[in-house]
């Protein structure tokens, strides 16, 4: 037996798998039902399976579902206006649970932005119904803005969509008016092609490592 299946037959998961559930607070979504040891195990040896990109003040990791709140915080707010919301507590978690889960299914998704033990907000190599090219994308918290790091960790999402996966295209999709990711696109050498999404977001194409050499 070996992977994922040894971990959680080994003699320390049986252990665990007594001990009494874990329970989140009860707000109506699916964090607040409770899970186990051993299922916490299986989540936690299927992160590990997600590539860890580091930043000089960063590192970009898999997805838990403790940072759920950091993303409500972004997304059900005014903040969210500007990537689709303000959403919905269930929509928020629907939109968590996607971009978690295309790791599974395509090899890509969404990192965690983790940095001096806080959350400070996510990137993505993502593709969401309707999209026509892998999208860079990227959400910080208020707290974490103004402050280089957006490019940082942008630039490390990027780098990864090039040099590993050798995606064919990359582009951000930004919502007019959206000036803090306009200027990042800019930084990050893209700049709109043209053409707009869905009719109301700008599609900014970053250019190929050989188009800039």
């Amino acid at each position: 037996m070996t992977g994922l299946a040894a971990l959680l037959f080994r003699g320390r998961a049986s252990d665990a798998a007594n001990a009494p559930a874990r329970t989140a607070p009860d707000d109506g979504l699916p964090p607040a039902i409770p899970t186990t040891p051993r299922a916490d195990l299986l989540a936690t040896a299927l992160q590990g399976r997600i590539p860890m990109l580091r930043t000089a003040r960063a590192v970009l990791r898999a997805p838990r579902q403790s940072d759920f709140p950091a993303l409500r915080e972004i997304m059900e707010g005014e903040r969210g206006a500007m990537a689709g919301g303000p959403l919905k507590p269930a929509e928020c978690w629907a939109d968590f649970c996607q971009a978690t889960a295309v790791w599974l299914l395509r090899g890509h998704g969404m990192w965690t932005v983790a940095t001096e033990g806080a959350v400070a907000g996510f990137v993505l190599i993502g593709t969401e119904p309707g999209d026509r090219e892998h999208e860079l994308g990227f959400l910080m918290r208020e707290d974490w803005e103004g402050i280089g790091l957006a490019h940082e960790v942008a630039v490390a999402a990027r780098d990864h969509a090039w040099r590993t996966l050798r995606l064919p295209s990359l582009v951000s999709y930004v919502a007019t008016g959206n000036a803090r990711s306009e200027a990042l696109c800019r930084r990050l050498g893209a700049a709109p092609d043209g053409t707009m999404h869905d009719g109301a977001l700008t599609v900014w194409r970053h250019p190929r490592p050989e188009d800039l050499a």
